[in-house]
């Protein structure tokens, strides 16, 4: 029987009743990765000695009576997770060699669930674009059209789940670097609530594995069906054992509702400073229209939603603040100077990214405050309604861009370039105020291509937009495969 495009779910109950055994599952992803990967180029680090090992650990383990939530199951992980004895470089070729000893918190909490860890995938520079290609790895490109990207950072992951290299793999988001990868491959992932999954051990190379909480960026699970995902979650969430004393489990609120006609829903397709391209806009309506099938309230317009545009440039000003840390002093000052020839009156996205990046902690400080008062906002909202379905991204997955200063980079909508960066407007609307948002696959665009939405929900609501999700996928079906090998 093939189990390629299996569940995790499917796969565990497999396990459990003896149909199938970790070993095999192994050696079939394996062989697949060894037929196929040569032209995704998703798996960049192959741990497979370790993994066949693994394998006949958790046969073993499960010859003996064990049972574990991943007991067995194949799984990859974002390069840049610390894997102990594998290099952990985030694609910077200054540390090709860097091979870390200790497992990041979340890989280690995938292996004490007895998955079995098929190797890491690729990125992009520093995780910084939203595509995945560095110069130790080279490009790994899109399973529906190799001459385009699979989104980035956590692009590898979306491309081994949609061309079977795998079950489940785990990744990071705080430009929507889980989202959009799975939006542009077919692919289910979710961005949890802030803090709600230790991160420690998900650190650029060289730098200390601490317990540190992060601004914005957060650790997640990918999937290819959407409960897969919530299987995933509850072995990610909770917080680190070195700060909190205890164990990883955590307890979230049940989902609000468990049948589809319930849901109170508002939907967006259109940002004031960007324009949503036609395929997208006609996914987000596909989903609108599978609720309104059903009975589920849609709406389209809420004096409660806090301002999109606001929203966008403040977060854009967070999230270049966080990325100039890391500046050399002469990049640094170059930036400085170029944000203080900026015209007072300009409140492009552009200037907001500049801006941001040379932030005084005092400037922060008042940013920050916006923030809080867009959270505000969106408890506000969610009295209202239980979810907000709108675009990850903005288009379909692009071709290929290498242009090596991402700055003067352009993305197309429906014929018309934008700032390349600009299209992060959706992916922030969540991660601004840290809120929880599931992308899932919505249809295709005219050119054959997956497009996908996000369901964002309330902060520490998880399981509603997971639940919310799941509903969607019976109605209206989730992921498909690209072909024999992507």
């Amino acid at each position: 029987m093939d189990r390629t495009f299996d569940s995790a779910e499917k796969l565990m109950g497999a396990l459990r009743s003896g149909e199938v055994s970790s070993v095999e599952l192994t050696d079939a992803a394996i062989d697949r990765i060894e037929r196929y990967d040569r032209d995704i180029n998703a798996i960049c680090v192959p741990d497979f000695d370790r993994a066949r090992a693994a394998a006949r650990d958790a046969d073993r383990a499960r010859a003996r009576g064990e049972d574990r939530p991943l007991l067995g199951l194949p799984v990859t992980v974002k390069e840049s997770y610390d894997v102990a004895g594998l290099p952990t470089t985030w694609g910077i070729p200054l540390h090709r060699d860097h091979v870390p000893a200790e497992d990041a918190v979340q890989v280690a909490r995938l292996k004490d669930a007895g998955a079995v860890v098929l190797g890491k995938t690729n990125v992009p520079l520093w995780l910084q674009d939203l595509q995945s290609y560095n110069d130790i790895y080279g490009t790994t490109n899109n399973p529906w059209d190799h001459g385009r990207t699979p989104g980035g950072s956590s692009g590898g992951s979306a491309a081994a789940l949609a061309c079977g290299f795998g079950a489940l793999s785990i990744g990071s988001d705080i430009g929507g670097s889980l989202r959009t990868p799975a939006h542009f491959c077919g692919v289910y992932a979710h961005k949890p609530t802030l803090g709600l999954a230790a991160s420690r051990g998900m650190v650029p190379p060289t730098a200390p594995a601490l317990p540190v909480e992060l601004d914005l960026a957060v650790v997640g699970p990918m999937a290819r069906t959407a409960r897969d995902l919530t299987l995933l979650l509850d072995v990610m969430a909770g917080p680190d054992p070195l700060t909190s004393g205890v164990a990883h489990t955590v307890t979230l609120p049940p989902a609000r509702h468990e049948r589809l006609c319930d849901f109170r829903v508002l939907v967006l397709d259109a940002h004031p400073l960007l324009p949503t391209g036609a395929a997208v806009r006609s996914a987000v309506e596909r989903v609108a229209r599978a609720l309104a099938d059903v009975g589920a309230r849609v709406e389209r317009h809420s004096l409660l939603l806090p301002d999109l545009a606001e929203a966008a440039l403040v977060y854009m000003r967070l999230l270049a603040a966080g990325s100039s840390a890391g500046f050399s002093d002469e990049r640094y000052e170059l930036v400085r100077a170029r944000a203080a020839g900026l015209a007072a009156d300009d409140r492009s996205l552009d200037a907001a990214r500049l801006r941001g990046t040379v932030l005084s902690h005092r400037a922060w400080l008042g940013v920050n405050q916006r923030r809080e008062a867009h959270r505000h906002g969106w408890r506000r909202l969610f009295t209202e309604f239980d979810a907000v379905v709108c675009p990850v991204s903005p288009t379909a997955a692009f071709p290929h861009d290498h242009e090596l200063d991402p700055l003067e980079r352009l993305i197309a909508i429906d014929g018309v370039d934008h700032p390349y960066f600009d299209q992060l407007v959706w992916a922030g609307l969540p991660t601004m105020p840290g809120l929880p948002a599931t992308a899932v696959p919505a249809g295709r665009s005219p050119e054959g291509l997956p497009v996908g939405v996000q369901l964002i929900g309330p902060m520490y609501e998880d399981r509603t937009p997971l639940r919310l999700a799941e509903l969607l996928e019976e109605a209206m079906g989730g992921f498909e495969a690209p072909g024999a090998q992507g």
